[in-house]
């Protein structure tokens, strides 16, 4: 395996460094020993100059023990006064400068590894920075392509219009249900989602757990006047379980959270086309459901097989007419870039068919091979298109939503996506998912409810960031839910009492 030593690096900067050098290689050892004997292979030296509140980071790459090539970057406390801060900074620009470079390879979001690149625009926005010093230090700083800036201003500006109260929304919550059931595993996924027939625990004891959760933390709403934003079933899929059963969750939900007539958006899940059934449609119209998703991932039935997908093409197409001409007409539809098998001809094919269906939205992802899934343990098995094809499938994505009206309102990444690049989220105007929004910007709390389903506490005067995760597992959650609910009512007094 190729190596790679780095020498100058503080323990606090590793992973980042890591994180930088993993961009451009898939296997490398990284070796962050201080001798320097006998080196062979890539070395980067990192020194640090510090003079009058300035720091001065140079870069040096030896292939061999020959200097190759030399990065530099001036820094000032003026602009960032947490020293760590800015010399992690510093080194993260030289080093990704140098591995450039050095393999040919440029990298479009920079050295911006994190997930969500939109919270740093809003952060510097908030801050009162104009849109030309923002776009400055993206492009000059975090080293930012240029059409990758012009991505985040349009997305911003965007979620601006749709949700006006962005920066005030924090005094409200959202709600996250998550039912953590499938037809079926696919390959590439990591989310709670157990088949509906497996044994994993019984979906009735589940709904009762999470009936009881809904209910004390509806109780806790109401008595704490707090108002909901949205709320969002997910898994898992949610259209899973019976339409009895979802009626009843649906009813329960209208009796014990309050002022659910006038909570923003109402989201369900449909995303296995294998679920949707006219009589689980009636009870989504029956309960006012604003929004579902019909997730085809591609539009080729060779890749649906090979990914663990049980539904076909047609299915796809046929369920998504049937919820439309009952009225579900807000539909949202994921389509997944990099699928084993699939390159600009079987991505070019998913853009037509989807072009005769026109979905409210679209959500346009790139593979990421996360770590526990199928996938990933068995990559010999599942051969997909390289960093090229990967970008141009990509730009394909942009151009054509351009084209049909579609508007680009979030975006996030993940560890280990193809090509370095990005999820977006498109929609025509009006149709986007103010959750989708919620959960990306980590603007207000989001309370988990069931199986799998994380709390994320964003405190309304810190803005500081903490996570609660219920058990991912059903029968875990069903041995510990009235627990799990309790301990989260806590939190979120102890949290919200400190407005007062």
């Amino acid at each position: 395996m190729q190596s790679i030593h780095l020498f100058g690096i503080e323990e606090s900067y590793k992973r980042s460094c890591e994180r930088i050098i993993e961009l451009f290689y898939e296997e490398i050892a990284i070796d962050f020993s201080q001798n320097e004997d006998n080196i062979r292979g890539i070395a980067v030296k990192i020194k640090v100059l510090e003079e009058q509140n300035q720091f001065q980071v140079i870069g040096e790459l030896y292939n061999e023990g020959r200097k190759i090539n030399e990065k530099q970057i001036l820094l000032s406390q003026a602009d960032n006064p947490n020293q760590k801060k800015l010399i992690k900074q510093g080194t993260s620009y030289v080093l990704l400068k140098l591995l450039e470079e050095y393999t040919g390879i440029e990298q479009p979001w920079g050295f911006l590894t994190g997930v969500r690149p939109t919270k740093l625009y809003h952060m510097m926005r908030r801050e009162g920075k104009s849109k030309q010093e923002i776009n400055h230090i993206l492009q000059e700083k975090y080293l930012l392509q240029p059409s990758k800036i012009q991505l985040l201003e349009e997305i911003v500006d965007r979620q601006l219009q749709v949700v006006p109260d962005l920066d005030r929304i924090a005094e409200e919550v959202s709600i996250y249900i998550g039912i953590p059931f499938c037809p079926t595993m696919c390959a590439y996924c990591t989310f709670p989602a157990y088949p509906i027939n497996g044994r994993n625990g019984s979906v009735e004891e589940f709904l009762t757990g999470l009936h009881y959760e809904m209910e004390k933390t509806g109780e806790w709403l109401k008595e704490n006047n707090r108002k909901i934003t949205t709320i969002y079933y997910g898994g898992g899929t949610p259209t899973s379980i019976t339409a009895e059963q979802m009626d009843a969750l649906y009813e329960h939900m209208y009796r014990v959270f309050p002022d659910v007539e006038n909570v923003r958006e109402l989201t369900v899940e449909a995303g296995r086309p294998d679920t949707i059934e006219p009589d689980k449609v009636e009870v989504l119209k029956k309960w006012k459901v604003d929004r579902i998703s019909v997730n085809p991932q591609s539009f080729t039935d060779d890749t649906l097989k090979a990914i663990g997908r049980r539904h076909s093409v047609e299915e796809t197409i046929t369920k998504y007419h049937l919820a439309h001409k009952m009225g579900l007409t807000n539909i949202n539809m994921d389509l997944i870039i990099g699928l084993p098998g699939e390159g600009v001809e079987e991505f070019a094919h998913t853009l037509e068919v989807t072009k005769e269906l026109q979905p409210a939205s679209l959500t346009v992802h790139t593979l990421s091979y996360k770590r526990a899934s199928q996938m990933t343990r068995y990559k010999e098995r599942y051969k997909v298109a390289g960093r090229d094809e990967i970008h141009e499938m990509m730009e394909m994505a942009r151009i054509w939503m351009g084209e049909e009206g579609y508007v680009p309102y979030y975006l996030y990444r993940q560890k280990n996506i193809l090509g370095n690049l990005e999820n977006v989220g498109y929609a025509k105007p009006e149709q986007e998912s103010l959750y989708n929004i919620m959960i990306m910007e980590e603007v207000q709390t989001i309370i988990g409810l069931g199986c799998g389903a994380s709390s994320k506490w964003v405190d309304p005067v810190t803005g500081k960031i903490d996570r609660f995760p219920n058990p991912k597992e059903p029968q875990a959650y069903i041995k510990a839910y009235k627990d799990y609910t309790n301990k989260k009512l806590v939190k979120l007094s102890e949290m919200f009492s400190k407005e007062r």
